[in-house]
Formats: structure tokens, C-alpha cells, sequence
């Protein structure tokens, strides 16, 4: 059996995978959806400890394809890292992900870094970053829109601020970075600098959302089962 462990963005919950799911469920896929969304002042290894345990739970004999959305990308390439001999493939979608110690403010224009920090201290308590609109995701559709909005998460600032801990071994794990466009930031540079195979789909950032059978289709074309048809499922 094939298992796709689906890891969420900054801001977002399980629930942003809702539309992608049922696709890949048509596709005889297996799904494990961690949360990274618990309240509390979590980093990222705490997060790369959610993963991999995740991970842990799979059978060992199963094709095991690791997907990291957006801030995820850093947070599965450290679970995969502890667990290379797991993981068959890891997919970014707009993935920020870098070599050792790279973080989502190492790897961002200083103009975000500076941004982020000004809405932790105003309206963060310090600690926690307040979600951005649902635009910011590039969500534009006033329906989607405002289901999103009713389900942002504030993310804590550990979670920029602290670099991944790499020891190499996820450099033996084959990749794709899935990246969006437009682009936003230079996801593509990233995945390429990863050696990953790169490849572009026209879509906004938070295409869960609003490219799910395309998203799906794309996400089995990472794995053996690439030649399989997803049947259309209606969210």
C-alpha cells in the first residue's frame, strides 16, 4: 500500500488537506494528516517530532510519500532526516526548505522577517503571529475566502525562528518541489537547490484549496502509482 503523510502550512490545520483527501482515497491512497495546530509555544522540532511520529506509525513495507505544504517543507525534510530509511519521496508544494540550520527567516527576505516580528510584538503577546488574510495565501474567491479566514491559526514564532537540524541523511531521500504560479517567493530556487526535480502548476499558493483533483493527480505522479486514475469525488 502507498501512504501519503500530508503536513499543513504555517497558520493552517489537517483541515486544509479536506479537499485532497477524498481524491486520493479513490486512488486506493492510505492518508495520516498530522496536526501541527496545537496551541502552545511549539518550534519546529517540536513539529518535526509530530511528523515523525507519523512516520513511525506507517508499516514498514508501504511506499511512504511525505508531503510538506509551505512552512512544512522545513518541517518534513527534518523528520525525514531522522527517519530516511522510511521515506521513499518527499514533495514540497511552495516548500520553503534549505541544507542544514535553515529556517523560514534564513531563507525569507529580511522585509518578511521584519514584518512578521512587528505583528508578533503588536498583536502577538510577542510569541505568536497573527494569521494574514486569506489573500495572502492567494485566496480571492469571497467563498473560499471566508471559510478560510473562520479556520487561520495564530503560528508561534518559535516556529520561523528555529533552524532545522540535519545530519545529511535526507539528502538520500528522492524529491519534487511543487511550486506555484505566479510565484511568491522563490520556491523554485529551493527545490533546485535540493537537487529535487522542480516542477511548476498554475495555481495560487493554497491550492489544496482550490486545485484539489489537480493537486491530487500531481501527488500520485510522485509515486509508483502515477499511472493510476483518481475518480472524481465532489467535496
Amino acid at each position: 500500500m502507498t501512504t501519503f503523510v500530508l503536513v499543513h502550512g504555517a497558520w493552517h490545520g489537517p483541515w486544509a488537506w479536506d479537499l485532497v483527501v477524498p481524491q486520493l482515497h479513490a486512488a486506493g491512497i492510505r492518508t495520516l494528516v498530522p496536526d501541527l495546530s496545537a496551541v502552545g509555544d511549539y518550534g519546529l522540532h517540536d513539529h518535526a517530532r509530530i511528523v515523525i511520529d507519523a512516520l513511525d506509525s506507517v508499516a514498514t513495507d508501504d511506499e511512504l510519500v511525505l508531503v510538506g505544504h509551505s512552512y512544512a517543507g522545513l518541517v518534513v525534510r527534518e523528520a525525514a532526516d531522522a527517519r530516511p530509511g522510511s521515506v521513499d519521496h518527499i514533495v514540497l508544494i511552495d516548500g520553503w526548505a534549505g541544507a542544514d540550520s535553515a529556517s523560514m527567516f534564513s531563507l525569507a527576505p529580511e522585509s518578511f522577517e521584519t514584518a512578521i516580528r512587528a505583528a508578533a510584538e503588536t498583536s502577538g503577546d510577542g510569541w505568536r503571529i497573527p494569521s494574514p488574510p486569506p489573500a495572502a495565501f492567494g485566496i480571492t474567491d469571497s467563498a473560499t475566502a471566508d471559510w478560510l479566514a473562520e479556520r487561520l491559526l495564530p503560528q508561534p514564532l518559535r516556529t520561523f525562528t528555529e533552524p532545522t537540524t540535519l545530519t545529511g541523511a535526507v539528502d538520500r531521500v528522492p524529491g519534487t518541489a511543487l511550486y506555484c504560479e505566479p510565484l511568491t517567493f522563490p520556491f523554485d530556487r529551493f527545490g533546485a537547490a535540493l537537487q529535487y526535480e522542480t516542477r511548476a502548476l498554475t495555481a495560487p499558493h493554497d491550492m489544496m484549496l482550490t486545485h484539489p483533483e489537480v493537486l491530487a493527480e500531481t501527488l500520485l505522479e510522485c509515486s509508483r502509482l502515477g499511472d493510476s486514475r483518481i475518480e472524481h469525488v465532489e467535496p
